[in-house]
Order: structure tokens, then sequence, then C-alpha cells
């Protein structure tokens, strides 16, 4: 009879509203076609005397149609509802505006001067979680142009070369002759836009500096962890 949220079966209610129908017509027809007195006295009670199974699904009928419309009023925009606990909860989860994680496309980065190109790796390193990254690349910065600690208290020294060609053997030379010696680097690393020369790279590996590259720099800059792209492990990680 009833489904399982509580709702009367659609077949019967469909039955029940053409009683309710059949009936309210048959009411209304005999108003307007024959004496009130006389519908209320003779007809009506002889209809509940004579129909009294007819007469109660009439009730229940109405009975039915004004919770219906009870409900309908209460949910209208503006009327109180209780809200329970966990609903509100619900809500509130559900509304909640992640914080948008910064990222930079590759043209962006072309499109930089080379001192914006610097800040945004300093930006990227903020986002990363490292304290105090700091742009100081400029003049006389004598190979370093971003630094900043992890949380194991590491020194980076970024070096950040925007060129369209591939840095050579040169600039990595000159940035292993200040990384360590003059800075104080516990992670040298350096970057360039469009990567690095083949001598510059056997260059790196051998005095264990750390080369980011276009592929390496991709990554980083669409939302990987620094730490993630060059393989370095981190306590926080």
């Amino acid at each position: 009879m009833f489904d399982e949220d509580g709702s009367l079966d659609p077949t019967l209610k469909f039955l029940l509203y053409t009683v309710i129908a059949l009936a309210v017509g048959k009411m209304i027809w005999e108003w307007l076609t024959e004496d009130l007195s006389r519908l209320i006295t003779e007809d009506l009670w002889g209809l509940i005397a004579d129909h009294p199974w007819l007469t109660g699904l009439v009730l229940a009928g109405g009975l039915t149609m004004l919770i219906l419309l009870g409900t309908i009023l209460s949910s209208r925009p503006g009327t109180s509802m209780y809200v329970s606990p966990d609903d509100a909860s619900a809500a509130q989860v559900g509304n909640v505006v992640e914080p948008e994680v910064l990222t930079f496309r590759m043209k962006q980065l072309a499109a930089l001067t080379a001192t914006g190109f610097e800040q945004a790796c300093a930006d990227l390193l903020v986002r990363d979680g490292f304290r105090r990254p700091l742009r100081v690349g400029g003049a006389g910065d004598l190979g370093v142009d971003v630094t900043a600690r992890d949380d194991e208290d590491r020194l980076l020294i970024l070096q950040c070369k925007q060129y369209q060609n591939p840095v050579g053997s040169g600039h990595v030379q000159k940035f292993n002759g200040t990384a360590r010696p003059h800075h104080g680097a516990d992670i040298p690393i350096m970057i360039a836009f469009n990567g690095f020369t083949q001598p510059a790279i056997d260059f790196a590996r051998h005095h264990r500096l750390i080369l980011v590259g276009r592929p390496e720099l991709k990554k980083w800059a669409h939302g990987q962890h620094l730490y993630d792209v060059i393989g370095i492990q981190n306590a926080t990680l």
C-alpha cells in the first residue's frame, strides 16, 4: 500500500483521486441543479448512509490533500525549516572552495622578463612550502637568483636562466664556483628554460649540481613539487 519512503502507492493514489474527483463532481452538479437544503438533508446523508466506504475514502482523500497542501506551503522560500547538524555540516563542506594551486604555462614563463622569471621560480617555492624564499638576482649576485630553505633547514641556491638556447658548460662552471664555496648551498639548482648542452650536463653530474631543464621545469610549473621533480627526499613529503 505504501512505498519504502512512506508515500502512497501510485495506483492507489490514482484511484483515490479519481473517487474524490467523482464525488466532488457529483456534489457540485447536484448543488447547481437541485435545492441546497434537500441536497444536504437527503442526498448527502443518504450518500453517506448508503456508501460508508466511499464516504471514508472521500474523507481520507480530503485529509491527504490538506496534508499535501500544508507540505507545499511549508516548503516555500522564506519558511524556516529545521536542519540537522549533519545536514548543516554537509552543506558547509559542499560549499568549501578549494584554494587554487599556483601554476604556470610554459608560454607564460617565456613571456616574462628575466626578473619576472626569477620571481616566478620564487613563487613556486612558496607554493611548495619552502621557507623564506627570496629573489636576490641582479648585478653582482655572484650566481644566486633565488634562495630558500626546506623543512630540514637545507639551503637552496637557485640560478634561473631564461635563455632562448640551451645553457652551456661555461655558465654551469661559474655557478659551481660560487654556489657551495661562496653561498654555502646545500642544494645548488640551476634552472634553464630551454635546457642544457651535453657538456654542461656532464659537468653538473660530475660536481653534483642539480639541473632543471625544460621537461623538469614544465612539471614543476604545472604543479608538481620541486623535490618530486628532481628526486630529493624530504621528511615532510
